[in-house]
C-alpha cells in the first residue's frame, strides 16, 4: 500500500492512497490542474483514480470535485448527507447523479483490492467521515477535521501501519490571532479541529511497535507552523502514558503547497 499527500492544509486537501492495482483519492479540495500535476509527480494520472472518497462538504475538501468528476467520470463516495450538501453548493456545478455512491460509517466497501471503512468524526458538517484503508495485513488511515477524538476512534485505529493525522492549530497562536471570536470558538470546539496538543495525545493512544509512519496534516496557515506541530506532537507522545518516546517513529508534516513523500508499506 502507499499514501501521499498531494495537498494538506486549511486552504485545500487532496490525499492519494492505493496499491499496485488500485488507486483512490481522498477529497479534491484543490484545482483539477494541481491534482493532476501532483499525481503526475508520483507517476500517476487523475484518470487512473478508481474512486474519490469525500470526507465532508467544506470547500477545502471539494473545490475541485466538480471539475474532476465531469472530466474523468470518477465515482464519488460520501455519506448520503454529504452528497446532498455537495449537490447544493453552486460552485461545484452539475455532477452526473450516477457517479454518487452513498456510504455509511462503519460499513466497509471495496475499491479493487482495498477495503475502505468510513469512520464517524466530530466536525461541523452534514455527516462527516474519515477513512481507514486495508489490504491483507496492511492498514492506513487519513483522519482530519475533528474537534475531538473518543474511544470509538481509538478502537478503530489500532494496529495502523501509517496514519495521516490532523494537527491543525497551536492553541496560543489561535487565541491571540486575528480570527473573529466566533471562528476561534468554532475551531476550538468539539466540532472544530484538533490542536497540536490533542493530536499528540491522540497519537499516543494509537502507537504500537510496528507503526511505520505518522504524517501530520491539515495545518492552519494562520495558526500553526510545521516545526511547532512536529515538536508539540513529539512532546505529547514523550509525556504521555505510553511506553514510547517522541523519536521512536518517523513523523513528517504534510505540506500545503507541495506533494509530500510517497510512503510505501
Amino acid at each position: 500500500m502507499e499514501l501521499c499527500s498531494i495537498a494538506s492544509g486549511s486552504s485545500g486537501n487532496c490525499i492519494y492512497a492505493g496499491t499496485e492495482s488500485s488507486h483512490l483519492m481522498i477529497d479534491a479540495g484543490i484545482s483539477g490542474k494541481r491534482i493532476e500535476a501532483g499525481l503526475n509527480s508520483i507517476g500517476l494520472k487523475t484518470a487512473e483514480m478508481q474512486a474519490l472518497l469525500v470526507t465532508h462538504e467544506h470547500s477545502d475538501h471539494i473545490s475541485g470535485l466538480g471539475v474532476v468528476a465531469r472530466k474523468y467520470g470518477i465515482p464519488i463516495y460520501a455519506t448520503a448527507e454529504t452528497i446532498e450538501a455537495v449537490k447544493g453548493i453552486s460552485s461545484v456545478g452539475k455532477v452526473d447523479e450516477t457517479l454518487f455512491h452513498p456510504i455509511e460509517a462503519g460499513v466497509e466497501f471495496q475499491i479493487g483490492d482495498i477495503t475502505v471503512e468510513p469512520v464517524s468524526i466530530s466536525h461541523d458538517a452534514a455527516n462527516p467521515v474519515a477513512y481507514i484503508m486495508k489490504q491483507s495485513d496492511k492498514k492506513m488511515a487519513v483522519i482530519t477535521d475533528l474537534g475531538k477524538y473518543d474511544n470509538y476512534l481509538i478502537d478503530k485505529l489500532q494496529d495502523l501501519d501509517v496514519l495521516l493525522l490532523e494537527a491543525n492549530h497551536d492553541v496560543r497562536m489561535l487565541q491571540v490571532g486575528s480570527y473573529p471570536y466566533p471562528l476561534k470558538q468554532r475551531i476550538l470546539g468539539d466540532r472544530g479541529h484538533l490542536s497540536n496538543e490533542s493530536s499528540g495525545q491522540f497519537l499516543g493512544q494509537l502507537l504500537h511497535d510496528k507503526f511505520k509512519k505518522v504524517v501530520l496534516g491539515h495545518l492552519s496557515k494562520e495558526n500553526n507552523l510545521a516545526e511547532l506541530a512536529y515538536e508539540t506532537v513529539r512532546q505529547e507522545v514523550e509525556q504521555g502514558e505510553n511506553p514510547y518516546h517522541g523519536n521512536d517513529f518517523p513523523i513528517q508534516v504534510a505540506k500545503r503547497d507541495e506533494v509530500s513523500e510517497l510512503i510505501r508499506i
